[in-house]
């Protein structure tokens, strides 16, 4: 089978924001770009069982540590962009800055490209607005969030895709995908990149394997953005073997609660507006669930009667910002604990969440188990990259959640888009 790998001038290696960025980028300014995606590029159904391939399968998308924390990333074209809440969360440019990263011009060029706005009123569920009034009335500065959804495409029978949106409101990475496809890229799914080809101290392509067949593609550049978990995992079968250490997941709950005059349809849309308590460490935000998740998170702490009970149930997530630890194993195992620090901040965002609920006429509160949302810091800029995001290898790039430096707690996608922006002009630059 030829898979046209070969003559490229840039191979990037999964499909998240951060590579989706970077192949849209390169491939507008005519450079033959060989994306290589470890998912597939089956159209958006936004079904459950669609979903549940390509985010829920255990030891693939869906990862477990020892404490039974459950991790989920999204696996095909797009990567977790498909499943995100589409939120776009403030860039922190002077951390970025201390590491000799300005992204503040990309990040600017990007909201004049992207559909990056609060939700219209109209988009406004009947679980946001009343968790809104709730928390306001209660003093907490709740405040509607920035989203990346074209809004004037939305109508209210549209269900949210939580398991990937084929009305395409929502956008997703797969967007920029298509567009770099579009401008001669070549897309090859079912491709897993077991390791990068090295001459001397430069990168020269990746070993993958596509069904049972080996394969080799080469390239002057490199670009590793297979997530958090994914590229430090290839990075150290590289030989880059401090890759993986010392990261964060940014722990999370729900707590609900049960409210009676409020019937809450599929279209809601999570994380319309939330508040980040930044001193102590947490944010929390609006969080409806499609049935299935609703039903297995209330299974999972044994809430048995509550798992039909979507339509009149209230969410708040609370999310925290969780310190450096911990470690992946080889295969991409994830080895780190919720220490006594992270549940206490969740302890007490569970304490604020309940008050809001209570304040919004909800009984019956209860709070889910432990979930992560996105490992990153598995490959620090500072560490293991220069500000350029090169490895200590000549033409070897990380691109996406695995590169930021510091402690986290926050949706990263406008910030990893910003990152992949900067890397492309850097490359143009670098080739010129």
């Amino acid at each position: 089978m030829d898979l046209d790998i070969q003559e490229k001038d840039v191979i990037v290696v999964g499909s998240g924001p951060g590579g989706a960025t970077v192949a849209k980028e390169l491939s507008q300014r005519n450079k033959k770009v060989l994306i290589l995606e470890w998912g597939d590029n089956a159209p958006l159904t936004g079904s459950f069982w669609q979903g549940a391939r390509t985010l829920l399968l255990p030891g693939r998308s869906m990862l477990f540590t020892r404490q039974m924390l459950g991790l989920v990333r999204g696996i095909t074209t797009g990567g977790s962009t498909v499943h995100y809440y589409a939120t776009s969360f403030p860039v922190p440019f002077d951390m970025l800055k201390s590491y000799g990263i300005d992204i503040s011009d990309e990040v600017k060029e990007l909201k004049e490209e992207l559909p990056v706005a609060p939700l219209k009123d109209e988009m406004v569920g009947p679980m946001s607005e009343r968790l809104l009034d709730s928390a306001q009335d209660l003093g907490y500065s709740w405040k509607k969030l920035d989203k990346f959804m074209y809004q004037d495409k939305w109508k209210p029978e549209y269900k949210f895709g939580h398991y990937g949106d084929p009305h395409r409101v929502k956008w997703s990475a797969r967007m920029y995908i298509e567009e770099a496809v579009a401008n001669g890229a070549k897309l090859i799914n079912g491709a897993k990149v077991k390791k990068v080809l090295f001459e001397g101290n430069k990168a020269i392509g990746v070993e993958f394997t596509k069904g049972q067949k080996k394969y080799e593609a080469f390239a002057p550049k490199v670009i590793i953005s297979a997530g958090g978990i994914g590229t430090p995992v290839i990075l150290r079968a590289s030989g880059i073997k401090r890759a993986g250490y010392d990261f964060f997941f940014d722990p999370l709950i729900g707590v609900r609660g049960t409210v009676k005059d409020i019937d809450v349809p599929t279209s809601e849309i999570p994380m319309t507006a939330g508040v980040h308590i930044e001193d102590e460490g947490y944010m929390m935000t609006d969080m409806a669930h499609p049935f299935a998740t609703t039903a297995m998170f209330a299974a999972g702490v044994f809430r048995f009667h509550k798992m039909f009970s979507r339509r009149n149930t209230l969410q708040i997530m609370v999310k925290a910002k969780d310190e450096l630890g911990g470690k992946l194993t080889d295969n991409g195992g994830v080895r780190k604990i919720l220490d006594k620090n992270e549940k206490q901040k969740l302890r007490r965002g569970y304490e604020r969440a309940k008050e809001i609920l209570k304040n919004a006429g909800a009984k019956s509160i209860f709070k889910t188990q432990y979930l992560a949302a996105h490992p990153g810091g598995t490959v620090k800029v500072g560490e293991l990259l220069d500000s350029n995001l090169k490895t200590e290898y000549e033409n070897l790039y990380v691109c996406d959640c695995s590169v930021i430096p510091e402690a986290w707690g926050l949706p990263p996608t406008t910030t990893i888009i910003g990152l992949g922006k900067r890397l492309a002009k850097y490359l143009l630059e670098e080739t010129k």
